[in-house]
């Protein structure tokens, strides 16, 4: 008997992570460490597309800050630089006022109804950053995640003729030298599909491959995504075209970073935003459970509306009794006296 894949009651909280979950660069920790001024990585970052292309050379300006981190470590700023102190550096990120802990406030909120109870409507968060990966896993944050999809290096890459060796040796000083994954503004879209489908839960379910809406685990209209601004356009357009909800965040300190929101909302990019403060009461919490319990709500209607149409009614014993009404009309009739 054919069946649905899953039942559909998860509800996704898909975040960005710089100028979102942080108020700056998830890297300062790491050029802190290393005493590499940031602006300046930055600024070369920024410029070396151009700079390849008057020598001919077409750079890919999402992966720029990869490649750059990479020849930082051969010139010798950043030389030893592996995924054990990317790791290490995350703890030293900090958040917005309110995280970590607004992430399980957050799975609070499809507990507050009985009806949520009921039907075990959960709530997942999911980071998809263009950051580095193991930096996300080091800080405060990721004991509270689902799951990450970030940037990756590999250490000691696999030289020629591995696959001719019995023993691959192992080198005790590690240190990233390729790039082993990257997550652009494009691709977080596929990270959104890989939810929507259930890929990061069943590995034998394909990204690319075709399933039925009723099929796939997290239905794009129970997401929310929240941003920080342009550069998340693609992954706002997916979710709210698919039925989710696009919200983007602005530090209050930076006026640039709200009228930079406001122009998202008035071009129809977003359903809303507010400051990136998590603490209860404020309006970005406040509009968080209010979306989360409206798809709570819209999950239950559903999933009882699909019991309804489905459960046919039990039959029922005839009733044998004589017809009473019958009966009462045959009685002779009673005077009744009032005194």
């Amino acid at each position: 008997m054919a069946t649905t894949l899953f039942t559909q009651n998860t509800i996704a909280c898909i975040w960005d992570f710089d100028k979102t979950l942080i108020p700056e660069y998830m890297q300062a920790p790491l050029f802190r460490r290393y005493g590499i001024d940031e602006g300046t990585f930055w600024e070369e970052t920024n410029k070396l597309a151009e700079h390849y292309r008057r020598r001919g050379y077409h750079l890919s300006p999402e992966i720029a800050y990869l490649n750059h981190l990479l020849t930082y470590v051969l010139a010798g700023p950043l030389a030893g630089l592996n995924n054990k102190i990317l790791f290490e550096c995350g703890s030293d990120i900090k958040f917005y006022p309110g995280l970590p802990e607004f992430f399980g406030r957050a799975k609070a909120f499809a507990l507050e109804k009985p009806e949520y109870v009921k039907h075990e409507i959960s709530v997942e968060h999911y980071i998809v950053s263009t950051g580095i990966a193991p930096m996300i896993r080091g800080s405060a944050i990721a004991q509270h995640v689902d799951g990450i999809w970030a940037c990756e290096f590999v250490e000691n890459p696999l030289q020629p003729g591995f696959l001719q060796q019995k023993e691959l040796s192992l080198e005790a000083s590690a240190e990233i030298a390729q790039i082993g994954m990257v997550i652009d503004n494009t691709t977080k879209t596929r990270a959104i599909f890989e939810i929507n489908k259930g890929t990061n839960r069943n590995s034998a379910i394909d990204v690319n491959s075709k399933m039925a809406a009723e099929d796939r685990r997290i239905p794009i209209q129970n997401m929310i995504y929240i941003a920080d601004g342009p550069s998340d356009v693609p992954s706002f357009s997916v979710v709210k075209k698919g039925g989710g909800r696009a919200y983007a965040v602005y530090n209050p300190d930076k006026l640039a970073e709200f009228e930079q929101n406001d122009r998202l909302l008035q071009s129809g990019r977003i359903d809303a935003y507010g400051p990136a403060d998590y603490q209860p009461g404020s309006s970005t919490a406040q509009w968080l459970r209010l979306h989360i319990h409206q798809i709570c709500d819209r999950i239950v209607a559903d999933r009882e509306l699909a019991v309804a149409s489905k459960a046919s009614k039990p039959p029922r014993h005839l009733n044998t009794a004589p017809d009473e009404s019958a009966a009462a009309k045959k009685a002779p009739k009673q005077e009744t006296f009032l005194e």
